[in-house]
């Protein structure tokens, strides 16, 4: 069984592992150095300063949804975790909190990119990934779940 519940501390480092290794799926093309430096970013300011929702799955938690205002900042589930439903129930959380919601995938996140096409989600405009010269795809739904 799984439920969505707010983010506490002592989810950390579950929620790291769910990251590192959706991160290793989602964002092969990314450079160690760079994965590392975020997943401090991680620990210290993304999921304590957003407001971040996690997913448990028999009640261990395997993912979660960061949301800065309108944009959700950062969706990662465990891929062990994968086909549950359990990614769209997140961003069907964040819609139904928030309203339309908007975010960033990376180009050559192939995995993402199917999940956000699949939910609704469409192409709103490009930019250049500062920090790795990645493109990165901004995308938008305007429905609510």
């Amino acid at each position: 069984m799984s439920m969505i519940r707010k983010y506490k501390v002592d989810d950390t480092e579950a929620l790291e592992t769910a990251w590192r290794n959706a991160t290793k799926v989602a964002h092969p093309f990314l450079k160690e150095a760079f994965v590392e430096q975020e997943a401090e970013m991680l620990r210290k300011v993304y999921l304590p300063k957003a407001e971040t929702w996690v997913v448990e799955d028999d009640g261990a938690p395997v993912g979660f949804v960061a949301i800065v205002g309108e944009e959700i900042g950062g969706l990662f589930l465990d891929p062990a975790s994968h086909g549950k439903g359990l990614g769209r129930a997140l961003v069907d959380h964040a819609i139904a909190l928030k309203g339309p919601m908007w975010l960033e995938v990376f180009e050559k996140n192939l995995a993402g990119r199917r999940f956000y096409d699949r939910y609704g989600f469409v192409e709103t405009g490009r930019s250049i990934h500062d920090a790795t010269g990645e493109v990165l795809l901004k995308v938008a739904i305007n429905k609510t779940p």
